[in-house]
């Protein structure tokens, strides 16, 4: 297994779909780092020359933010979203979805699993 940005990619698999491993590097950009490297995409891990992978490594390094800096830098957004108290802050604390879906009967993934909420009990006479 090759070893990029701190993630071991697989070796059987094309470099265009390996490099979508990393998290932050979708399949557009993978296929903008292997033609900027100068290595045909369809080629696979195993058969990248150790040169090929240095130049990957040194592509991302410099002009992409993957991994544990994308993701604090993710969470850092939201962290501020939720500390200015705009909509979508509010809609991140209380675990809702926050681009307008409805939320009357779905919404599962966002909300979680359902919670039975018991009727009143009507007062008798």
């Amino acid at each position: 297994m090759a070893r990029i940005a701190g993630v071991d990619i697989p070796d059987k698999k094309r470099g265009a779909v390996s490099l979508t491993y990393i998290y932050g590097i979708g399949s557009s950009t993978a296929s903008h780092i292997l033609t900027k490297a100068g290595i045909d995409p369809n080629k696979k891990v195993n058969e990248w020359s150790d040169d090929e992978a240095n130049a990957i490594r040194n592509i991302i390094s410099t002009e992409f933010k993957v991994e544990g800096a994308l993701r604090s830098e993710v969470q850092l957004s939201i962290k501020r979203l939720m500390d200015i108290g705009c909509y979508r802050g509010i809609r991140h604390r209380k675990g809702l979805p926050l681009r307008g879906q409805s939320t009357k009967n779905n919404a599962r993934t966002r909300k979680g699993k359902r919670k039975t909420v018991a009727n009143k009990k009507k007062a008798t006479k």
